[in-house]
Parts: C-alpha cells; structure tokens; sequence
C-alpha cells in the first residue's frame, strides 16, 4: 500500500504543478502533444519508482499510418504500460465520469479522449461514431475490447466495438498483447508489487478488405491472434497451449 500512497501523493503533486500551464498552452496553441507527453512520461516515471518495469516489444511491427490498437486488458496497471508503449499519440474511449476529475478531465478531452457512457446505449453508438470520425480524421485510437478487466488474467472474448470502428474507418488493427500486469495490481486491489509488465505489439491486421458483415470473422481472427500472443496462463481455457 506504500507504493500505491507514494503514486497517489506525487502523482497527484505532479499533476498540479505541470497540469494547468500545460493545459493552458494546449488551449491556446491546440497542439495537446506536450501535455500529452508529460502525463505519460509523468505516470511512467512513478511507476518506475514503485519497481514496476515495463518492456516493449515489436514496435517494428506497427504501421506507419493510423491504426487501432487493440489490447487485453487485466489491470489498473496494463493502462498506463500500454499507453506509455506506444510510440505515438493515441486517444482513448473512456467512461464519462473520468472527465469530471478537475485538471485530468480537461487533459483528456483536448487530447480528444471519446467519453462514452456505456450504460445509455444510444450516447454509447454516439461515442463511437465521433471515434470512427476521429479514426478517419487520422487520430489513432486504443480500444480494450473485452470492455471490461479480466478477473484471472486470461483473455475474454470480444465485443464488437472495435472492428466496427477499424472497418468503418478503413484502418488496420494492432494486437497488442500485455501480459504480467495482473500480477503487478489485482483487480479491485489498490495493492501494487514490484514485477515486470511485457506490452508486444503483434502483426497488424487489414481490417479494409473486410465488409460489415464479416465483423464477426474479423472479431474471432483479431481475438485468436492476441490470445496466441499471450503466455499460457494468460490464454482462454480451451484455446491451443493454454495452461
């Protein structure tokens, strides 16, 4: 709990000395790139100070051009190794409710983070059209597709979301697969222990010779893909070399 209470308290020191001249360069210049980079260099920092380590892995894999990155999501802690691992700015779908946080909230929203309120059906199609807007606009996006944390580290399947927005948009999807957060940080734990996080970013997939109706193909081929990329423990029961 120590390591979470260090996060907590800098983190949150951090925020409030970098976060308003930021934000308000941001606003005036709308070039969000430096506060951006200063939130994920600034949470990866402090991760790295509570003897959590991330390696990343297959950055040559993705494409040059926008895309969709799609990964598995087990953690509090998967977030900010994957976020951090990629090596552009991406925007993210995230529960409306993050953006009433002060300062935070204004971050994301001129980062073009999406709220989505995934209990109102019709707002939660409205989000992700203004994503599939952004997608085209040349905005790449990370989506969790399993909408949830898995609650033992092991994939789960997939809604739909996500291919929806890839073939809509005409942008390839990236399978990024992470795996060691769960033991970094239970699920509904606040507890953080030291460990590494592995982020691989798989062969990407061209989701523009795929119709509407083949989202289901799509869905099972961009699952499988990232379930192969996962350790055994880490893989669906049932799925080829699972444990």
């Amino acid at each position: 709990m120590l390591r979470t209470l260090f996060i907590g308290i800098f983190l949150s020191i951090y925020i409030l000395l970098v976060g308003p001249p930021l934000l308000v360069y941001a606003f005036i210049s709308r070039n969000p790139n430096p506060l951006y980079w200063a939130g994920i260099n600034g949470v990866m920092f402090f991760v790295r100070a509570v003897g959590v380590r991330v390696r990343v892995v297959g950055t040559e894999r993705i494409p040059a051009g926008t895309c969709l990155f799609v990964a598995n999501h087990t953690s509090s802690a998967d977030a900010p190794a994957v976020v951090g691992a990629i090596p552009r700015r991406i925007a993210i779908l995230l529960k409306e409710s993050l953006f009433t946080y002060p300062i935070v909230g204004q971050a994301f929203l001129l980062a073009q983070f999406i709220p989505v309120n995934r209990k109102d059906r019709d707002s939660a199609l409205e989000s992700l059209e203004k994503a599939i807007e952004s997608l085209r606009a040349g905005q790449s996006f990370l989506i969790y597709p399993e909408g949830t944390r898995s609650p033992d580290g092991r994939l789960q399947e997939f809604k739909k979301g996500a291919v929806v927005m890839a073939i809509k948009a005409g942008v390839p999807i990236v399978p990024v697969a992470c795996s060691g957060a769960h033991r970094v940080m239970r699920k509904r734990s606040l507890k953080i222990y030291p460990g590494e996080i592995l982020v691989e970013f798989l062969d990407p997939i061209d989701a523009s010779v795929h119709s509407f109706e083949q989202k289901d193909d799509l869905n099972r081929k961009v699952h499988d893909a990232l379930a192969a990329g996962l350790p055994p423990d880490q893989r669906p029961v049932g799925f080829p070399g699972a444990a």
